[in-house]
């Protein structure tokens, strides 16, 4: 084996990064050097190769054998060989075929003569190799074909390298997405139960308003004598027309606080007015009671979570035909509230005194309801009215078997109030929904030891639902 043939580098400087010029040369992405392995069993032959490349930029590294050409290569490896395929020994196509299992990227080129047709065919099939250079060779071709391999040679190895790189980083994304995934998917768990406890605040803040309203409705009652204090009758009638007739949670929550507000208007009222049905009222009188729903509406205008309750407070006096009051609103043009409203406040007062001369009994305050829809009251919603009415009995809640009616003796720790508990001064002690305690029960019992004559309190509770072991606990 001859030694190599200095060129421009040293045998062994890392090969730079390709280069380019537009003279259409073959040069583009043709790598600055590298080493290229010129083997032939004639001394004439490889100098005649060395002279056609010793102004390239490359490492030239000879050898006369195949033998001396796979040690050349194991002792530092080439980028390109080129071999003649006539040789003592190891010829040219068993040599590339050697070095395309031993050394797979090195470029492999076949030096052969024009009658070497089937070394040329097992060149190619068993050495895989780049291409083929007829004897006698062209300078200029020779030279091109070798810049050539060299450039698809390193475009490979960016390509493989590339995909290496692609490969990679897809693993590393992977893994981020994953990761990313993982928080995600925490994080949203966290909105979630941040939304969830946010849902249940606001429920919580609206069931209070509504808590807050019927407090107010037993401060208006204390203007009443108990046996005419309408309120916590149409709060019943209405949370009970709303579940009979499905009307959304909105609407039925404005509904029950507008229930337990709609006297609100008549706190300035003098006693006397309190006492007088409304079909007797002097004219003066007439002057005062006609102002109380917009007075009512003006005293919440103040509290934004309450203003579609004001607006149905203030249409609750407005009647089908157009000549109620304040603004003699006509048919659908009354709020819907406004119209259930109408129906449960004059179908309690009924009862009790508050707008005939005389009470009028739970069957005729039906009667009169039914004789007077397309007059004072939305036909179609006055015939669902009287419809719940027939099916439930007089006291509605009671209508439901899952409802216990029980005294302050035999109720229980962990039972949940179906209905508002009031004093018999009519002032609210405990609001529907509330949990009993022990500490409330005794304060509950307390209190009615308190009663002018020997009241006693009915507690409305919802039966206690079976645990697991099929034994009854406290609902």
């Amino acid at each position: 084996m001859s030694d190599s043939v200095p060129a421009s580098r040293a045998p062994g400087q890392p090969a730079p990064g390709p280069s380019s010029d537009s003279s259409g040369n073959g040069r583009e992405r043709l790598p600055k050097t590298a080493r290229i392995l010129l083997v032939d069993d004639e001394e004439n032959i490889l100098r005649s190769l060395q002279r056609v490349l010793r102004r390239e930029p490359w490492t030239l590294v000879i050898a006369n054998s195949g033998d001396e050409a796979l040690a050349a290569i194991a002792e530092q490896p080439v980028d390109l060989v080129i071999s003649d395929a006539r040789m003592p020994g190891m010829d040219g196509p068993t040599l590339l075929a050697e070095i395309r299992r031993r050394h797979p990227w090195t470029v492999r080129i076949l030096l052969t003569g024009y009658a070497d047709i089937t070394s040329t065919i097992s060149a190619i099939n068993d050495g895989q190799i780049y291409r083929y250079i007829s004897k006698p060779w062209d300078d200029d071709e020779l030279r091109l074909i070798i810049r050539q391999a060299l450039a698809f040679q390193y475009s490979e190895r960016r390509r493989l390298a590339l995909e290496k790189l692609t490969r990679k980083q897809n693993r590393q994304l992977q893994t981020l997405n994953a990761s990313l995934e993982d928080k995600v998917r925490r994080r949203t768990e966290e909105l979630k139960e941040t939304a969830d406890m946010v849902d249940l605040a606001y429920r919580e803040l609206r069931q209070s308003y509504v808590t807050t309203t019927e407090v107010f409705a037993t401060l208006i009652n204390q203007r009443l004598p108990p046996h005419r204090q309408p309120n916590a009758k149409v709060i019943t009638l209405v949370k009970a027309f709303a579940g009979y007739a499905g009307l959304d949670d909105e609407l039925a929550r404005n509904l029950a606080m507008a229930a337990a507000l709609y006297n609100l208007g008549k706190l300035g009222w003098p006693d006397e007015l309190f006492l007088a049905p409304s079909d007797l009222l002097t004219k003066e009188q007439r002057l005062h009671y006609q102002k109380y729903p917009v007075a009512g509406e003006q005293l919440l205008l103040a509290l934004e979570p309450l203003r579609d309750t004001a607006r149905i407070i203030r249409h609750h006096q407005e009647k089908w035909n157009g000549y109620g009051l304040p603004d003699r609103l006509e048919g659908e043009q009354i709020p819907l509230g406004a119209r259930i409203l109408r129906l449960a406040v004059d179908f309690v007062e009924l009862q009790y005194g508050l707008i005939l001369e005389r009470k009028v009994s739970r069957d005729n305050a039906m009667k009169l309801l039914k004789r007077y829809r397309e007059r004072l009251y939305d036909p179609a919603l006055t015939n669902r009215f009287l419809e719940m009415l027939l099916e439930l009995a007089p006291d509605v809640e009671q209508s439901d078997p899952t409802i216990l009616e029980l005294d302050t003796l035999r109720v229980k720790p962990g039972m949940v109030l179906a209905r508002n508990l009031y004093a018999a001064s009519g002032m609210l002690l405990l609001n529907e929904g509330k949990t009993l305690t022990a500490v409330l029960i005794d304060k509950l019992a307390a209190f009615e030891k308190g009663e002018p004559d020997g009241h006693r309190y009915v507690l409305y509770v919802r039966k206690p639902e079976p645990d697991d072991e099929g034994e009854e606990t406290p609902a």
